[in-house]
């Protein structure tokens, strides 16, 4: 026992384990995007149709903050965005919660999306910093393992909750927020920045900003596959509680269905990282997407809660598998100069997900029905399983040339303080970074 705690935690620096509890204070309080869909529907009398349309405008604002977030993690610093955005969340979730009438629950949760993505950027391109290339993967796993501690908690007592009244969801979620935030004001510093230049191999054309992370192929070939895989697993968040109502199915039944998800990976995913060790990545990620569709697929077949839990615990083992894998070849293929924006743009994949999942499910499920749903997730999980194993060549060229362009432009770096970790940063951008993000 002693041998696997040493194993799975131990090394770790400082800094990672207040991101950690950033992460666990943040997620225990996460009830408003458990039970948007039901919300929307059923306190507002939004048509599922509709209320896809709002939730994917959750993902269409998150879409420009992660680009938004990317540029100012490396312009401003990790620190500075990752506290903006975590303040401006908790204000915009009030303003939700007040938000009466279809037109102005879409603004906001458009712009709650804006503001609650730009801090993922920051937070990614924080914690690659902060962290070890040999220790990532175990990083990423704890990290993951405690954001589904926090969502298995959220989902058991959401349903509760709002059975007492909507709003609490509201109060709550933006209190948990703001305290997750003030932890990482006093207890996280910024990295030390050193000044380099980009090392992607990208035409000399492209300067070095978001226009090189949009010229680096490898890397945008690698975000299109995540965005393919977050469009089936988002389903588990927007269509998942409209087709369990449907059945007849609470609430709060929901919230304990999916809430098992959550549950399996705490019990697992500490242990996962073995399993991992012994696959290659590509077959990681191509074996994930596997899983998780046959998942999806099980959906199809369901109509009682103990049907529905069966699925949700199949693709949970597939979502164990490919999230700390998929992080690490996200990490692998960041130059350090500009981790932010390239972890902006892989971001905007599960911004885009989450705008066209909702449309796309909720369409497919009112006009085609739950079997084409289900099995069209099935299908599409295939693709991505297929994609993983022919992209993951270049994928090795492209780590191989980073790591030998990086090796002589960034000297190791002591750092300042227990609580602050060496990063490659750039200093330089191009002005047009910013109106590239907004627009």
């Amino acid at each position: 026992m002693r041998h696997w705690v040493k194993d799975t935690v131990g090394g770790l620096p400082r800094p990672f384990w207040f991101l950690w509890a950033n992460t666990l204070i943040n997620r225990v309080g996460s009830f408003v995007l458990v039970l948007l869909a039901i919300y929307l529907t059923q306190e507002r009398h939004l048509t599922p149709s509709f209320a896809g349309l709002v939730i994917g405008l959750w993902g269409a604002g998150g879409a420009a903050g992660t680009l938004l977030g990317g540029v100012l993690a490396d312009r401003w610093g990790r620190k500075p965005t990752f506290l903006t955005a975590l303040y401006a969340s908790a204000a915009m979730m009030l303003v939700l919660g007040a938000a009466r009438g279809p037109a102005v629950i879409a603004v906001s949760v458009a712009v709650l999306g804006l503001v609650s993505e730009a801090s993922r950027p920051a937070m990614q391109a924080l914690m690659i910093d902060i962290v070890p290339e040999r220790d990532r993967v175990r990083a990423f796993s704890l990290h993951y393992w405690v954001i589904n501690l926090g969502f298995a908690f959220a989902a058991m007592t959401a349903g509760l909750v709002a059975g007492v009244d909507f709003g609490l969801l509201f109060l709550i979620d933006a209190g948990t927020t703001a305290a997750a935030a003030t932890l990482v004001a006093f207890k996280i510093k910024e990295p030390s920045r050193v000044r380099v230049q980009p090392v992607a191999p990208v035409p000399a054309s492209a300067a070095p900003g978001l226009r090189a992370v949009f010229a680096d192929r490898v890397f945008l070939a690698f975000v299109g596959i995540n965005l393919l895989t977050s469009l089936v697993f988002m389903q588990h968040i927007s269509t998942l509680p409209i087709a369990m109502a449907r059945d007849g199915l609470a609430p709060s039944t929901y919230g304990t269905v999916i809430a098992l998800n959550g549950v399996l990976i705490v019990a697992g995913q500490l242990f996962m990282h073995r399993v991992l060790r012994r696959m290659g990545r590509p077959t990681a990620l191509a074996v994930a997407a596997v899983v998780m569709g046959l998942g999806f697929g099980l959906n199809a077949f369901a109509h009682t809660a103990w049907v529905y839990a069966a699925a949700v615990l199949v693709w949970t083992v597939g979502e164990m598998l490919n999230a700390p894998s998929n992080a690490a070849t996200n990490a692998e293929l960041s130059p350090a100069a500009m981790r932010g924006r390239y972890q902006g743009v892989f971001s905007l994949s599960w911004s885009c997900a989450s705008f066209l999942a909702p449309i796309l499910g909720a369409a497919v499920l009112q006009f085609a029905g739950s079997a084409a749903l289900w099995f069209g997730c099935l299908g599409l999980a295939g693709v991505v399983a297929v994609c993983h194993l022919v992209a993951a060549p270049s994928r090795e060229r492209r780590v191989a040339q980073l790591r030998a362009a990086a090796a002589p432009a960034v000297p190791a770096v002591a750092s300042a303080s227990e609580d602050a970790a060496p990063v490659g940063q750039a200093t330089d951008a191009v002005d047009a970074d910013l109106v590239t993000a907004a627009a």
